[in-house]
This record gives structure tokens, C-alpha cells and sequence, in this order.
């Protein structure tokens, strides 16, 4: 908490003594939990792990903030003392399935070729010029209720990349009539990856100085992929940026992605890169050098 995925990145880049380091799913300073990081050619497969993360969050009811949540500046205050967990939950639903949603003002959303943020700090953003977007909310649970004035909710949510919890609670708010803003947040799984095996920045700097095992193999993280082993013929060829002609009994769709590696011997298998389907071929899309090592 309080840092944010660039300062995460910065002090990784000094920890590790590598400078090509980068991160999926962006935290906010505010948020703890999971960010999935990368390291050397191994950030190339950053954009094909999987896109699912889970939150457990804290709404607070009756406040309205300019960045939807508690750090932001106060707009209003609506104490609600008779709010109901259950005229909350009657609402729920409103929030899971295929969703349109506004960002918040102060995110890292493009409009007009700025993130949203800049341009809220700059010249403000109104309401009907924030660019809803369509998200995936795959399942909200009730894990806590807290009456009072400001009552608080807690929540825990599945849901697809893209997605702003500030918003939900912004908008949860909103229907109920007295506001509401995010005051915690705790992502404990991003990408495939959980909060019980991720290392904080001390443990890393720890295990590295020990030369022990720091990362998750690629291979774990790309199992959500079609994939394909590749004979020592078909690799050369294929590491050379030359595609391959499908194998006749694949069914994978235009574009699909296919992680693709070579026999190591002894039935363990090497990942080479990521391939996409290109009509009736198999072309090459993220080559990776296999004479080095390392994870994502």
C-alpha cells in the first residue's frame, strides 16, 4: 500500500540489477495485493496470461469522492443510518454478467490521447465525457456487512481485465441514492496468480541474495492456452519467423493464440514462444531465446 506499479517496478529494476521489467494489471497506491511482474525477454508474454482477477473490497456508503474513493477529495456526505445489507444486495446483481461502466476521472484510461488522471488534474472531466466501456463481472459475494451512519459493505469479486472496482462502488452508490466510495481494497488474484504465493518486495530482495527461486515457470502461467510441441524440424524452421501449416486435427479459432514449445527430452517439454493462427497457418508471434532461462 502506497506505493504504486511503476515504484513496485523501479525498485525490482534495483533489487534484480535488470532493467527490462514490466507488470500486468495496474494496483492503485491505495490497493495491497497481487501484481504480476515480468522479468528480461519473459515480458513479452505479459498480454497472453490470463485476463481473471479477484477482489475483496470495502464500500463505504454516504461519502462521494472526486476519484470514487477514499483518498480522493470529499464531495458529499449523506449519513444513512437505515440502510439495509439487504436493500444492497437486491442491487447486486445489476453489477455481475456483461456491464457497461464509466471509469473513474482520476484513471489510467485514454481520452483524447491523455490518461484520464492528467487530465482530471489539469482541466477536470465531466461525467458525460468519461468513455464507458464494456466489462465482464463474473460473481459478487457478501463477506461483510458494518451498519451505521457510513454504512460499510464487503464484498468479494471475480471479475475480467479492464474492470474498476471504484467504479462499482461509485455506481452502487448512485442507485441507492446516497453515494459511495471505495475505502479498501485487496486484489488476491491477478493473471492466474494468488495472494498465498506471492513474495512482498523484502522476500524478493531475500530470495534473490540467496539465489533461490523467485518466479513462477511460464509454462504454469500459459496453461490456459491451446498449445503445441514442435519436432526439432518444425522449430528451426519456426524460430527462423517461417509458419507451419496447422496440424490436421487442430480446431482453434482465427487469431487464437497457441503456446508453443519443443521436446526436452525425457517427456518434459521447453517454451518457446507464443504462435497465432493466420488462416490455415501457424506463424510465429512471440520467439523466445531458449538458451536462456528464467519466468514470468
Amino acid at each position: 500500500m502506497g506505493i504504486t506499479a511503476h515504484d513496485c517496478v523501479a525498485k525490482l529494476r534495483r533489487i534484480l540489477r535488470q532493467q527490462r521489467i514490466g507488470h500486468a494489471g495496474t494496483l492503485d497506491p491505495m490497493a495491497v495485493g497481487v501484481l504480476p511482474v515480468a522479468v528480461g525477454q519473459y515480458t513479452r508474454l505479459l498480454n497472453y496470461l490470463k485476463g481473471d482477477k479477484t477482489y475483496r473490497a470495502k464500500i463505504t456508503f454516504g461519502l462521494v469522492t472526486d476519484t470514487d474513493d477514499i483518498t480522493g477529495q470529499i464531495i458529499s456526505r449523506c449519513p444513512v443510518p437505515d440502510l439495509s445489507l439487504q436493500t444492497v444486495q437486491n442491487l447486486l446483481s445489476q453489477f455481475t454478467g456483461t456491464i457497461w461502466q464509466k471509469p473513474p476521472a482520476f484513471s489510467a484510461v485514454h481520452l483524447q490521447g491523455k490518461r484520464l488522471y492528467a487530465l482530471a488534474r489539469s482541466q477536470g472531466v465531466a461525467w458525460e465525457q468519461l468513455p464507458a466501456r464494456s466489462v465482464v463481472v463474473y460473481g459478487i459475494q457478501v463477506i461483510g456487512w458494518q451498519a451505521g451512519d457510513y454504512p460499510e459493505l464487503e464484498l468479494e469479486i471475480d471479475c475480467g481485465a479492464g474492470t474498476y472496482i471504484r467504479a462499482i462502488a461509485r455506481d452502487l452508490g448512485a442507485l441507492l441514492g446516497c453515494g459511495g466510495t471505495l475505502s479498501a481494497l485487496e486484489r488476491t488474484a491477478s493473471n492466474g496468480l494468488y495472494l498465498q504465493d506471492s513474495l512482498s518486495l523484502d522476500q524478493v530482495e531475500h530470495l534473490y541474495k540467496q539465489q533461490q527461486t523467485i518466479a513462477t515457470s511460464p509454462q504454469q502461467l500459459l496453461a490456459h492456452l491451446p498449445s503445441l510441441i514442435l519436432t526439432h524440424t518444425e522449430l528451426h524452421r519456426w524460430q527462423k519467423g517461417q509458419s507451419l501449416p496447422l496440424p490436421p486435427t487442430a480446431n482453434w479459432s482465427q487469431s487464437q493464440a497457441i503456446a508453443t514449445y519443443r521436446d526436452s527430452g525425457n517427456g518434459a517439454v521447453s517454451l518457446v514462444g507464443i504462435s497465432v493462427v493466420d488462416k490455415h497457418w501457424l506463424r510465429p508471434k512471440v520467439v523466445l531465446q531458449t538458451e536462456r532461462t528464467g519466468s514470468v
